[in-house]
């Protein structure tokens, strides 16, 4: 019954009697008349649409033009069959199509109105709700529908609708299978606007229906999967773009990539005579869509045709194979080395690998530019000058302006390497979702649009991203790493590019290194088992400035090890079999040992005289990266060679000095010569005009024997014996 404007329904034939309470009968008929053609379709799937009218042959859905429904104007949704002279509106027509009575079947005509609206289950409640004011409005659970989208066959047969709703808790879609007559998505799942992409030579394919309808409005053919980026993609029907040439536009985020590149793969899958993923531009926010560009009136056609893009190849099989015959039969040329002589071929990835401080970033940055310029670098040669990107993510971008700078190249080939190198400064992301949206379409646009030959990672550590499976070191989160992250990057801007990543190496010991060094590398199970080309600088003494540079080829014969120096700013290859190459290295070298005696000496003299003595392996640690003197082990060593020179000898009666006892010493405290030792500051006591006491001579009571290394007794403390000068 109807009461106020509010319909009050009884079910007497459930176990428990209940009342319902359904919206204003006036708000449910405009619901169908705001989708009238989708209603129409549903009920009357024979029936067509011609001069704003709708005609089909009768209530049963006959074909024909007997039964006339109104589609425009005033008179939306009224309806007349001329042979029966029946008529009334819409929920007339609803009921009778189903066999129904409008007036006696209410409440089932009702529910089937608002469930195929996208609504709820009605809500339902006590028979005192009867009672209740007249005021009372039933409340779907997601309020009213925001969007509405229907879903045809390629004839123009409606299959299903999309409701877009936006609760508080933000925006949530309900699917509903037409022929199924349930809140569910068809299976398989149709495509948008398939009546227009069936006719069409050129398909768009977006994220949503929102940004489908917006390209359509401006006469583009465009198309979605059902649910945007959340679409399954096993589960949607691709075939329609068979013969098809689609252009791809994501959404400017990480899901939308995902979406981009998956949907591309189903493209190819189907037939599609052609695949690109176009790049969103790098100017534009975050989430921004066709939707957005429409809206902002970018220029959208534009974009669709020369925006720049990533071409897809056609599918492959997923397991090629060559009968032995085809191998060799083959005599097409092999392809040309991005780096010769097979240091980085097309699609390889080398990883550039060393200790902490080996010079690994300042090599890098030599190496590439030379690339880019055209130059060959250590007998390293490019067939061109090669487009490079070098992502960094270490050097901040003073710094690295400052390290260019002082890139050594040819006069005639810095113009190429100008326009050929593009950098970041020290980025400040990890290689994830949200970091490869930010990265792939910088290095996509950094050519402007021409395909780069290079992309370098230096280092992994810094940008390294294996998802939960672990760190760096561990092989799996390695192989996400390689996989996952490094190789969508390449497959967005060139699936034939080059990559190089610069790593770091565990330390290992010296007779490790020399017979395997590679497995140095950290996580070097995947890595090795993934690269087509590793390559580590090692130093071998790091008391010296040479550096070995090894190769391991997956791609061709072995190069052999080549030993290298940076000399007056220039990587140069010098002679392993002579300890000084060239006369200014030889005195540079010396001046910088010399300065390091110096350095040593005035320490340990200056440290006395405020109390404070220092054993070996004490006085490393205490000043390790100070000064100049570099690390731990170099600062023991070089210890080691002023002993053995007389430079630095020793004592071992601290107590004498107030000095803690010896435990684990080998040598003693170190002593240098007239050190004195300061145990309390000098002062003067205003009462007695006394002066604090004085510093105290220290005498070595040991020496390093420059021939055995044993630890023997002076003969005399108050004469200094040096053994030797110091020598290189």
């Amino acid at each position: 019954m109807m009461t106020d404007n509010v319909i009050w329904l009884d079910f007497n034939d459930a176990p428990e009697q209940h009342t319902v309470m359904f919206d204003d009968i006036d708000a449910l008929r405009q619901g169908l008349l705001d989708r009238l053609e989708s209603v129409l379709h549903y009920l009357f799937p024979q029936g067509r649409i011609r001069s704003g009218k709708f005609y089909v042959g009768d209530v049963d859905g006959a074909r024909g033009k007997s039964l006339v429904v109104e589609l425009e104007g005033p008179r939306r949704g009224l309806w007349k069959d001329f042979a029966t002279d029946d008529g009334g509106d819409v929920i007339d027509l609803w009921a009778l199509s189903q066999g129904l009575s409008a007036r006696h079947d209410f409440p089932k005509l009702a529910q089937d109105n608002r469930q195929w609206l996208g609504l709820v289950p009605i809500s339902t409640a006590p028979a005192a709700t009867k009672k209740q004011s007249s005021s009372a409005v039933a409340i779907d659970e997601l309020g009213p529908y925001t969007g509405k989208w229907d879903y045809f066959t390629a004839e123009g047969e409606l299959i299903a609708c999309v409701y877009r709703y936006e609760p508080e808790s933000g925006k949530e879609y309900r699917p509903w299978d037409v022929r199924a007559r349930l809140s569910r998505a068809p299976d398989p799942r149709p495509l948008f606007n398939l009546p227009a992409v069936a006719i069409a030579k050129q398909v768009v394919l977006v994220e949503g229906e929102k940004c489908a309808e917006a390209l359509i409005n401006l006469g583009i053919v465009a198309t979605t999967a059902m649910n945007g980026a959340k679409a399954p993609i096993d589960k949607t029907d691709w075939s329609p773009l068979a013969g098809k040439q689609v252009v791809i536009w994501p959404d400017r985020d990480a899901p939308g990539w995902d979406y981009a590149e998956h949907a591309a793969k189903a493209c190819i899958a189907a037939g599609s005579v052609s695949v690109a993923i176009l790049v969103p531009p790098t100017d534009k926010p975050d989430k921004w869509d066709a939707a957005d560009a429409v809206a902002e009136g970018f220029d959208c056609q534009s974009f669709v045709n020369d925006g720049p893009r990533r071409e897809l190849k056609a599918a492959e099989p997923l397991l090629p194979t060559f009968s032995l015959g085809d191998l060799l039969d083959d005599e097409s040329p092999i392809p040309p080395d991005i780096i010769a002589p097979r240091v980085l071929t097309p699609g390889g990835m080398l990883v550039f690998g060393g200790a902490p401080k080996v010079g690994k970033s300042d090599f890098l940055l030599s190496w590439l530019a030379h690339m880019a310029a055209g130059a060959t670098f250590l007998g390293m040669s490019p067939p061109r000058p090669l487009r490079v990107f070098y992502l960094q993510a270490e050097v901040q971008y003073h710094y690295l302006r400052e390290r260019v700078k002082d890139v050594r190249l040819p006069s005639h080939r810095l113009m190429d390497a100008r326009r050929n190198f593009v950098a970041t400064s020290q980025l400040r992301l990890v290689l994830n979702d949200a970091g490869l949206a930010q990265v792939i379409p910088t290095i996509a646009q950094a050519f402007n649009g021409e395909p780069l030959d290079i992309i370098a990672i230096d280092p992994i550590r810094n940008v390294f991203d294996g998802g939960d499976t672990g760190g760096e070191n561990d092989n799996g989160a390695m192989l996400l790493f390689l996989s996952q992250r490094v190789e969508r990057i390449r497959a967005v801007v060139n699936p034939d590019a080059g990559v190089i990543l610069a790593h770091h190496t565990k330390k290992l010991g010296k007779k490790q290194f020399e017979e395997d060094p590679f497995q140095a590398l950290a996580g070097a199970g995947s890595l090795r088992g993934y690269y087509s080309t590793g390559m580590l600088l090692f130093r071998p003494d790091e008391t010296l400035t040479p550096r070995d540079l090894i190769f391991e080829l997956r791609n061709g014969p072995g190069i052999p090890q080549k030993h290298i120096d940076k000399i007056k700013g220039e990587w140069r290859e010098v002679d392993s079999n002579q300890r000084l190459v060239l006369q200014d290295y030889s005195e540079r070298l010396d001046a910088e040992r010399r300065r390091k005696r110096d350095v040593i000496l005035q320490i340990l003299f200056d440290e006395a005289k405020l109390g404070r003595c220092y054993t070996a392996n004490q006085f490393a640690e205490s000043f390790e990266s100070k000064a100049g003197l570099g690390a731990n082990r170099t600062i023991n060593e070089r210890l080691s060679v002023l002993s053995t020179k007389g430079y630095i000898k020793f004592f071992r009666n601290p107590e004498d000095y107030g000095l803690p006892r010896l435990n684990r010493s080998k040598y003693g405290y170190l002593c240098v010569e007239d050190m004195r030792f300061q145990a309390s500051p000098e002062s003067l006591d205003a009462d007695t005009g006394e002066v604090g006491p004085p510093p105290l001579s220290i005498l070595p009571t040991h020496f390093k024997c420059p021939q055995t290394g044993a630890l023997l007794p002076v003969e005399d403390p108050h004469t200094w014996i040096y053994h030797e000068e110091l020598e290189a």
